[in-house]
């Protein structure tokens, strides 16, 4: 091990109990690591460790991912596919009751996931969830900032319109916090979508009122534009990662209300969403790129609006003063 010398061959016997993890709603964890790990130190995990199943391995060797939105639909599927490629998962979200399937259902299948306790509708929430994940000493591989509402009208509790304080500040403020857990390479991606060509510019007056679009429609695609001038300021900053935005495909989940869903055909199976999440999470022959936009796994053009690098920075400082993050 490069700069560390021999590792300690004292082993450590966890037993995992209670999980917490994050999802596209929220709540808060119950960490599966009680004290932080020296990267240098083997570990023995018992059955139903996050880590391995009663192997000896280094933490080094662990790769981890976290999914925002696991409870339904692409979140679901892509916390799936990362633990069948030998990932942990933690599974960030609101529900447990919700999110607990899908943890127990990808341990059953011989994976490892822990839930992670996260409400992207609230900016205290999404600054102890990245804590209590900092607090057990872990570096973070793959963030798949996921989770997303739609169709709906309201504020948050911060005073944000809804669709922009859960799927562009809640996660601003869970990535920002998360930062140190990141490493050379760790990958960012943040799922975005095609109605980001919907908004032309964003009017910072309306983002902190009530939706008032029918059904939030206009709300949803200002959001989406926001994710993507996210991803390009967040690569602009931090070269040692690689940061991606992405176009998952019409998905048929439950985003939207039912009497929306006919009006969006040839809609994708969540598995087939979920693909160009994980291409990007994992594929080697993108592990030069940052910043980019992409669908159906290759890059793709997205609006002049989300090109402008002035509104990514205006975007950037205005969401870290609105977090109460320093400059």
């Amino acid at each position: 091990m490069e700069g560390v010398g021999e590792p300690r061959r004292e082993t450590i016997d966890l037993q995992i109990r209670d999980y917490a993890v994050v999802e596209a709603e929220g709540g808060l964890t119950t960490s599966a690591l009680p004290e932080p790990l020296r990267q240098e130190e083997l570990v023995r995990i018992q059955n139903r460790g996050p880590l391995s199943h009663g192997t000896k391995c280094t933490v080094r060797d662990v790769r981890i991912a976290m999914v925002t939105g696991v409870s339904s639909g692409i979140g679901t599927a892509t916390a799936t596919a990362f633990a069948r490629l030998g990932y942990h998962v933690v599974a960030a979200g609101r529900s447990e009751e919700r999110t607990e399937p899908v943890v127990g259902q990808i341990r059953a299948n011989g994976g490892s996931a822990e839930f992670l306790d996260l409400d992207l509708a609230s900016l205290d929430s999404a600054r102890e969830a990245a804590h209590r994940f900092l607090a057990t000493g872990r570096t973070l591989d793959v963030l798949v900032d996921n989770a997303g509402v739609g169709g709906v009208r309201g504020i948050t509790n911060d005073g944000f319109e809804i669709h922009f304080g859960v799927n562009h500040i809640g996660h601003f403020m869970l990535t920002r916090h998360l930062e140190p857990a990141f490493r050379k390479g760790s990958r960012i991606v943040v799922v975005s979508s095609e109605v980001h060509r919907r908004a032309t510019g964003i009017d910072w007056e309306r983002v902190q009122k009530k939706s008032r679009s029918i059904a939030g429609f206009t709300e949803y695609g200002i959001s989406k534009l926001c994710n993507i001038l996210f991803a390009r300021r967040l690569a602009q900053l931090h070269p040692e990662w690689n940061t991606y935005s992405l176009h998952p495909g019409t998905v048929d989940t439950n985003i939207f209300p039912a009497f929306a869903r006919p009006f969006f055909r040839n809609r994708l199976t969540p598995e087939e969403g979920a693909e160009t999440s994980i291409w990007c999470a994992t594929a080697p022959e993108i592990s030069d790129q940052s910043g980019l936009y992409y669908s159906r796994k290759r890059v793709w053009e997205p609006s002049a609006t989300a090109l402008d690098d002035d509104l990514a920075r205006e975007l950037w400082d205005r969401s870290e003063r609105w977090c109460g993050l320093p400059s």
